[in-house]
């Protein structure tokens, strides 16, 4: 065998090994991040899966261009989600609490918090498309700015100003009264 195929074959298993390290630490981040966007928690880990195949499956066309493997990951994430949409056919309203109710918790207490998440939610669908990506891909999926603006083809900067926008805008709209109830 050549240097050059030993090199090639070196190479893919490098990226299977990075790819597989990143299951471990990216795998809980990536089904929130795709949770937010669709509501549902089961079928989020399920496209979570479908990510890390679809990924697995096209390692061998993937060459690092300055934009880490994890942001690449979050990219087909959101192109997975998105087909899943569509697929679909409507867009989902998304219930961001979704933790199912446990015996010892407060019923009150849980309607309340129920309440909220059902304002912040309201107030989320007044984000812009792209606001509201920053919004989940930072928070849900626990990326920096950095990482986001790979995602996003946006600069630190960029993502930065959109997110205190997109914060402002929610803090505006939950604390002034202005969602339609």
């Amino acid at each position: 065998m050549s240097a050059e195929a030993n090199s090639k074959i070196d190479d893919q298993r490098e990226k299977e090994n990075r790819l597989a390290s990143l299951y471990d630490e990216y795998f809980d981040r990536i089904a929130r991040y795709i949770y937010a966007r669709l509501g549902d928690r089961n079928e989020a880990e399920n496209l979570a899966g479908e990510v890390f195949l679809k990924a697995l499956e096209s390692l061998k066309s993937y060459k690092e261009r300055g934009i880490p493997m994890q942001a690449w990951l979050f990219r087909i994430a959101h192109n997975v989600s998105v087909d899943h949409l569509r697929k679909r056919g409507r867009m989902a309203t998304v219930p961001i609490d979704g933790a199912p109710l446990e015996a010892r918790e407060d019923p009150v207490a849980t309607a309340e918090k129920n309440m909220e998440m059902e304002r912040v939610n309201e107030a989320m669908q007044k984000l812009t498309p792209e606001q509201r990506e920053v919004v989940q891909l930072r928070f849900f999926g626990g990326l920096s700015s950095k990482e986001v603006g790979d995602i996003l083809r946006k600069s630190d900067g960029a993502v930065r100003e959109m997110q205190r926008a997109a914060v402002e805008k929610l803090r505006r709209l939950l604390t002034g009264g202005e969602l339609d109830f």
